[in-house]
Parts: structure tokens; sequence; C-alpha cells
């Protein structure tokens, strides 16, 4: 046992073990509670039932369609003890994409719920029925309750194991997003998910009664490797949300003793966004932990919670690191974790870019020069894609001629690198814009408007231009009986002293709320497919053949249906009307 409280363990499995005789609280939700024990043995039982149903040959997968509900972790834990994978499926996907993500990693198994079961009405299921369980079924308890009582010791030891249990067995087939093809399914190993959960209960000093909030969807890497991993390593409990709320944030919080919780950054302003209360700063929570809040959205949080926020970053896929460090400066990430060589090049070529020079107040004076693609050159943890090669070689693929960065991981999102060395995210590859023949991140223009005080939420995003590249556009979220004003708005950008000359949005959207994804990030792709052809108010900058250059942001007025008909026009005119559906 380390110092900490937390074990050396080299696999889930242990870590499971460890809890059996453990008579603590181990998990919460609702009203009901778990000991730490009581999940080893629950767990125990699972895996016992996993051993029975397994058709003999079959790959030891198993599909979890499930909220947030004790089910979930003790499934995981039932997978580790027996040497099978969870795949977590995702309950925003709907009809032949739902069932692809079944059969596409191969579930000998499916976990779910009579909330769910309307989702699954229809579909051409690789499964019989009786390997489809529903948790909150009177058969599902029937069907345990021989295998009660069953010690995790003998399940991960003996011979009722699906596959004994090493550092290299299958853990976790978790999706990426998806948002631009099939998602594909990144594979954790147990010693991969045991390690990052010792590392994070040491990096956050995780101690035995701390409770981490599980609020995020547990199909998705973010609460199962930075929540539930962390927790299990250190001892500590788990409580459980169902789903994720802003309004019941606060309650819950208050309610479980919850000292850590994860988020994304969309989650951040949505808890922003709630009315504030003189009491906001009476809650237990120590850390949060995530990706993306942004530093005006940190410092917010912090300001009206007491809470801070810790950015950090790890792909999904395992491949690159980066750690805040006691003297990293506000904005930034980190430095490279231990292990990795990272570097920030030039996605063509796969040169080293110049290192970000910032002024005073800590804005980004050459992004053009600066901001490329985030590299590891070193050894990398990514352990590829479920059935999907392409996609693995991919990301490991060399660039441009002599085949640069060979060997490399490639983690498709946009970084800085300041010249003390420290590393500050740009957005994702995906998030680029190209505007009058300059590359500029998304990213880096929502962080300059977020200072606009009307907007609890900001997206910024590509739009073809009608003759070569792309115009940005903006979404705002406005704030509760907030009104646009497009004067004020102009004003804004004119008072922004690292706003570059091509950064001002040409359209602004408002709406109610921004779109998101399952994962609460916000879909960018909903947006960009939209463009100003939604059914929200758009505000613009026009743009002519006549005078197609002038600047965005000088000046904005309502974008009419008549200018709607004129550009689309335009778009025609030029052979660019198919880019406005990429």
């Amino acid at each position: 046992m380390a110092a900490n409280g937390t074990s050396n363990a080299g696999t889930i499995a242990e870590l499971v073990r460890a809890q059996w005789g453990d008579h603590r609280i181990g998990a919460k939700y609702g009203d009901r509670v778990l000991t730490h024990h009581e999940l080893a043995g629950g767990a125990a039982a699972r895996a016992a039932l996993l051993g029975e149903l397994l058709p003999r040959g079959a790959e030891p997968h198993i599909g979890v369609l499930l909220d947030n509900v004790p089910e979930y972790p003790l499934w995981l834990s039932a997978a580790a003890l027996a040497g099978a994978a969870v795949a977590g499926i995702n309950p925003t996907r709907r009809g032949p994409e739902l069932a692809r993500d079944i059969s596409h990693t191969d579930c000998a198994l499916l976990i779910t719920e009579r909330a769910h079961l309307p989702l699954l009405a229809g579909l051409a299921l690789p499964l019989p029925p009786e390997r489809v369980l529903v948790v909150d079924d009177p058969a599902y308890e029937e069907l345990l309750a021989p295998y009660e009582g069953t010690p995790p010791t003998e399940i991960a030891t003996g011979s009722t194991a699906a596959h004994p249990p090493t550092p290299g067995s299958r853990m976790l087939l978790y999706f990426t997003s998806g948002s631009t093809g099939a998602p594909k399914a990144a594979l954790c190993t147990q010693g991969r998910l045991a390690a990052a959960g010792h590392s994070l209960a040491g990096y956050f000093g995780v101690r035995r009664d701390d409770v981490h909030y599980l609020c995020m969807p547990m199909f998705h890497g973010n609460a199962v490797i930075a929540g539930w991993a962390p927790a299990l390593a250190g001892g500590a409990a788990i409580a459980l949300r169902r789903r994720f709320s802003a309004s019941a944030f606060l309650p819950d919080v208050r309610r479980y003793g919850a000292t850590y919780f994860t988020y994304v950054g969309r989650a951040v302003q949505y808890l922003l966004a709630t009315p504030p209360a003189p009491d906001d700063r009476d809650n237990p929570l120590r850390t949060g932990f995530g990706t993306e809040a942004g530093a005006v959205d940190a410092a917010r949080f912090a300001a009206r919670f007491g809470v801070r926020l810790i950015e950090g970053y790890g792909s999904s896929e395992g491949g690159a690191a980066v750690q805040r460090t006691p003297d990293t400066p506000p904005g930034a990430i980190g430095r490279p974790a231990p292990g990795d060589d990272l570097a920030v090049v030039d996605p063509e070529t796969g040169a080293e870019l110049p290192r970000a020079r910032l002024d005073p107040g800590g804005r980004l004076l050459n992004g053009e020069q600066a901001i490329g693609e985030l590299v590891n050159r070193g050894r990398s943890s990514f352990e590829g894609y479920w059935r999907n090669p392409e996609a693995t070689a991919a990301r490991t693929r060399g660039r441009a001629e002599g085949r640069v960065g060979a060997g490399w991981y490639w983690t498709g999102d946009l970084f800085f690198r300041d010249t003390e060395g420290f590393f500050h995210f740009a957005g994702r590859m995906d998030d680029r814009l190209r505007v009058d023949s300059e590359n500029l991140a998304a990213a880096m223009i929502e962080n300059i408007l977020a200072r606009y005080a009307p907007a609890a939420g900001v997206a910024v995003y590509a739009v073809p231009d009608p003759v070569a590249g792309d115009q940005v556009m903006a979404a705002l979220a406005l704030h509760e009986g907030a009104v646009f004003d497009p004067d004020g708005f102009a004003a804004f950008l004119a008072a922004q002293p690292d706003l570059g000359t091509k950064m001002a949005p040409r359209f602004v959207r408002t709406v109610a709320a921004l779109p998101v994804t399952a994962t609460n990030k916000v879909h960018r792709v909903a947006l960009r497919r939209a463009g100003f052809r939604c059914p929200e108010p758009v505000w613009w900058s026009p743009v002519t053949s006549a005078a197609r250059t002038a600047p965005a942001g000088s000046g904005y007025r309502p974008f009419t249906d008549e200018d709607r008909v004129a550009l689309l026009a335009l778009y025609r005119d030029h052979g660019r009307a198919h880019l406005l559906d990429r």
C-alpha cells in the first residue's frame, strides 16, 4: 500500500479484490448505499454469471447500455474479475447506428435497463434474448441469486473466470465521438486503466474518505478513467448521477459529501448559467478535473463556487498526456507526462513549429506560426482500435516526404508551446479554419469571445467562404434576459487587443442553448452544417461579390431572407454550394 492509501495493483481485478472485507461506504446513488465489500461481492456474482452465459469461443465483451446507475460500476468490476471487457454503448445513438456499435464490438452479452428497451425494439442484434439482461427486471435478480456470496478471489483466480485477468487483458472498448464518421472503439487494457487510476490518485492526493461524483456519462472514458479508476485505486467512494444536471449539481455534491468531480467544458458553462446563490461556496468539493473549460470559465467557477478546476489533457486513446505542474501559468495545460516526448508540429510536414510568444497578459502574438498538431514522438500507451487497422495505422502514420513522423502518435488536436515549455490547448484539428489564407483555431477565438458578458456559452466554427477558404461563424448562448446588441458586440470586438484581423465572426447566431453531444461537448458538426441556414436569428457583417474582403466585425445587421437568397446565389456562381453541407 502506497503512502497516500493507494495500492500498487497492476490490474483492475486486483483493485476489486482488495475491496472484499472493506465495510466502508463505497458507492452512493440516491438513497442507496453500497459498501466496498458489497461492491466486490456484487461484481463477483456478476462475473460468475458471465462465466455461465458467455458462449464458448466468443469474445469476452459485454455491452453496457445503462445510465450512471450502480449496475454500471458493478459490471465494470465484474468484467475485470472475469478477464472480460466492457463496451460502453451510447444511449443517444439510434437505429442502425446503435445496432452497429453493439455488433462492431462483438458483444456476447448486453446489459441494459427498461428505460432503454425501446431503443432496441426492431433492431437486428447479434444476440439471442437470453443474453440481453435487463437490470431492473425481476428475472435479472433471479439469474443472479445462485451466485450471490461468491468471493471475488474465487472468480479471478479460479475456473469461473472467462479469461484469467492480466495487465494485458482488454478492459474497455470505448467509442470516440464519431461526429464525422462511424465511431471508433478505442482499446484500454486492465494494466493501462489501473496505471491511470494510480497516477491520478497520486496526483490529486486521493484519500480513503473522498467521494468522487460521477455525473459525466460512464459510457465515455472521462468518467471511467478520470473518475471511477482513481477512486478505486485510492480506496475512495463514488457517487452516481444518472445523467448530468446543472440544477442538481450542488444539491448532489452536498448530499453525498463529494470532494472531486470530472467535467467537460460545456458542463462548466451549464453550471455557471444556473442562478447564483449566496451559499454557492458552501460545498465540500476540493477539485474538478477535466478539459476545455477555458481560462475565463475556470476563473468564474473558482470565484463563484470556491473550487479550483484543473485542466488536464490526455487523448482518449492514451497516446499523449499533458500534466499540470505547480508552476503552470494561467491558460496553459502543463508539461508532458513522464515518458512522453511531445511536440507541436506542422500537420502537413511534421516539422516542429516555433515557440509561441505571449504578451504580459498571456495573449498569443504569433498564432499563425505557433499553432500546430500535438504529437508524441516517444513511446505512447496507445493500444489501437477494435477491428479498425486503418484507423489504428492513421494514428501513427508518417507525413510528407520521407514519411516524417512515422511511428509518432498524432493526436488530431491543436496546441502551441510557449518559450518556457508549457503546452496550451488550441482546439481540435477539425475546428481549424482557414480565412484569407490564414490558419485559425476555433478555440482561440472562443477564448476571446468568452469575455463577452451577455454570453453564457460560445461556439466558433467554419462556414465556407463563397469564393475560397472559410468564414468565421459564432453561436452565442445568451444569459437569461440578455438581448444581442449588434453595435455593442462590434464595440466589444474592437476592444479586444488579441483579436486578429481575420478572427472576428462574419456571422453570429444567437441561441437559447448550444447543441451538445452525449458527452456534453459542443456539437460543432451540427452547427457547421446548419451554418447561416438555421431557424434562430443570425447577424452578419455583409459579404458581397463586390466587397468580399470587407473586414468582419466592423458592423452587424440582421441576416434577412433576401440576404440568404443572394448569398446562396453567390455560392452557386462560384461552384461552392455543395460545401455548405459538408
